[in-house]
């Protein structure tokens, strides 16, 4: 094998591919990443067993053939070499040269036959998205997946399919991120799966413009951009019954601008702790107060004028959990449902997102 590149292209596609490996692999091949010719392309290609990240990049192709190499050590020896066009030539004895301008390195490689096979998605079922919308839709549920490995049923993104429209639910059990998108196209049948958060994380980085194709198969996904294809093993299991959780909408509604209620939420943030994480809203017709007292650290006050159909109300909420959400919107105001100390906070926008947030007790 023997190609040219720019160290620009080749080190953006390694970057994108190299955040899969894992240096607590127990397989050694799991630490490489496969390089291959395909014409005028270079693909690059890593996985974990769990996700597989293939980058495909345009090079000067001299002599084709695969090889692999530690993808850490070889991203690393391409972020530090001079700008311009680089070399990769495949020796025998699995040996690995580098040339740009006058830098040279030669590396140690793997055969490429020992790099475990990916699946073939192409003959799966798919469904063209819109990237921008498909991040968007990550974007307003992903902060709710839940960390906590014992409850790994929530550990990812609950994708459900039907028809024209796609729905996407996360949950940490504290609060439940939902957003429903109509589709330019339709599912032959109905489906659900649940995306991992690593996955998730992935895909993100990878979503630009232009169109993505999403895959189903049996207990796998794939999302294929072009450029970047992401295949990813499924968690199994039966995501919890959402639709109980979300309330019904309700009257008793704080109306407040979207930025200055994000603003004041993070101030009073500063002041909390692990001991003490609730804030406090006290909610009046024309305002909404929002402070925080912490003993032995101060205390902070802030009063914004808000509209709110109820009676006087005190409540508290973990900051996080509201600046999660706030941030991502993309509205001059919020309807914040809020109706008793003990009764979950529901924001509800007309581009059909829908927010639960469980209330915290106030000290």
């Amino acid at each position: 094998m023997k190609i040219k590149i720019q160290k620009k292209s080749l080190l953006e596609a390694a970057q994108a591919v190299q955040s899969v490996v894992s240096v607590r692999n127990t397989l050694p091949i799991l630490s490489n990443m496969l390089i291959e010719t395909q014409k005028d392309k270079l693909k690059l290609i890593t996985t974990d067993l769990d996700i597989a990240i293939i980058c495909t990049i345009n090079a000067a192709v001299s002599q084709e053939g695969a090889t692999t190499v530690p993808a850490k050590r070889f991203t690393d020896i391409i972020k530090e070499l001079p700008e311009g066009e680089i070399t990769i030539s495949a020796k025998k004895n699995n040996i690995i040269t580098i040339d740009c301008a006058s830098t040279y390195f030669k590396i140690n490689s793997l055969p490429k036959e020992d790099f475990p096979k990916l699946p073939n998605y192409k003959n799966h079922e798919s469904i063209t998205l819109n990237q921008e919308t498909l991040k968007n839709m990550l974007n307003m549920t992903s902060f709710a997946i839940s960390h906590d490995e014992t409850r790994y049923i929530l550990n990812g993104i609950l994708f459900e399919l039907n028809k024209d429209k796609l729905t996407m639910v996360a949950t940490d059990g504290r609060r439940l991120a939902y957003i429903e998108k109509k589709l330019d196209t339709k599912t032959q049948k109905e489906r659900k799966m649940i995306v991992p958060a690593k996955t998730i994380n992935e895909l993100s980085k990878a979503l630009t413009t232009g169109e993505v194709k999403m895959y189903f198969g049996e207990n796998q996904t794939t999302f294929d951009t072009g450029n970047v294809v992401i295949i990813s093993r499924l968690i199994e299991g039966e995501f919890p019954r959402y639709q109980q959780v979300i309330p019904k909408e309700q009257k008793s509604k704080l109306t407040v601008e979207t930025g200055r209620f994000l603003a004041a939420a993070k101030r009073a943030n500063l002041l909390t702790n692990q001991d003490s994480q609730a804030i406090k809203l006290d909610i009046f017709k024309d305002r909404v107060v929002i402070s925080k007292n912490t003993p032995d650290v101060g205390e902070a006050r802030e009063e914004l004028e808000a509209e709110y159909k109820g009676g006087d109300l005190s409540i508290g909420f973990n900051p996080g959990y509201l600046i999660d959400a706030l941030k991502n919107l993309d509205t001059e105001k919020i309807g914040f449902e809020v109706s008793a100390p003990d009764k979950p906070g529901v924001i509800r926008t007309e581009d059909n997102f829908i927010y639960v947030v469980l209330p915290m007790q106030l000290g």
